[in-house]
């Protein structure tokens, strides 16, 4: 089944994170780059119109872009994942974005709390702690990867692979509204 998801993509933590994710985490295999997640599940790729991406431009209109970095490696059962910090502007863009979209919760409401996270493996335990151990050392001997949250990106995976269907940049300020 097609799907989309909107994200913050991380370029900046490619060189670091793309051996571990192409190795423990299928979807990175399918073509979705390292990111932060902000909704996920969103709605089926033949129900994005012109009309929605307005929704989610208007949704997005009084963030602005901001900087963060991935220095601690955390773990769910089944996955290990770096936080970024601060966590707090990606709780506010999803929450942002569920205000506008409430008939899609992160995750398809499967959580509680929004717990921000560039996923680097998921699926098998073993490998999750493998990842998690090798990314620790990883930040222990190069330090944080900083980045730069300028954009939203929608995925979809309607070609049967993931790619960028649309982007939102977000200004460099925060937009002020007119009188």
């Amino acid at each position: 089944m097609a799907q989309t998801g909107l994200i913050v993509h991380v370029a900046e933590a490619e060189p670091r994170v793309r051996s571990l994710r192409e190795r423990f985490h299928p979807v990175a295999r399918l073509g979705v780059p390292a990111h932060i997640t902000l909704l996920f599940p969103f709605m089926a790729p033949d129900h994005i119109t012109q009309d929605v991406l307005g929704q989610a431009r208007a949704a997005l209109a009084g963030a602005s872009a901001f900087d963060f970095s991935l220095s601690k490696v955390g773990r769910f059962p089944l996955t290990a994942w770096l936080a970024p910090e601060p966590a707090e502007p990606f709780v506010a863009l999803t929450r942002t974005l569920v205000q506008m979209f409430p008939l899609f919760p992160p995750f398809g409401g499967e959580f509680e709390t929004t717990v921000p996270h560039l996923t680097i493996a998921h699926g098998d335990a073993a490998d999750a702690k493998v990842a998690h151990a090798e990314m620790a050392e990883s930040i222990r001997q190069h330090g944080p990867i900083h980045a730069r949250c300028s954009a939203v990106e929608l995925l979809s995976n309607a070609s049967g692979a993931w790619k960028q269907a649309h982007v939102f940049v977000l200004p460099d300020q925060p937009s002020m509204a007119r009188p």
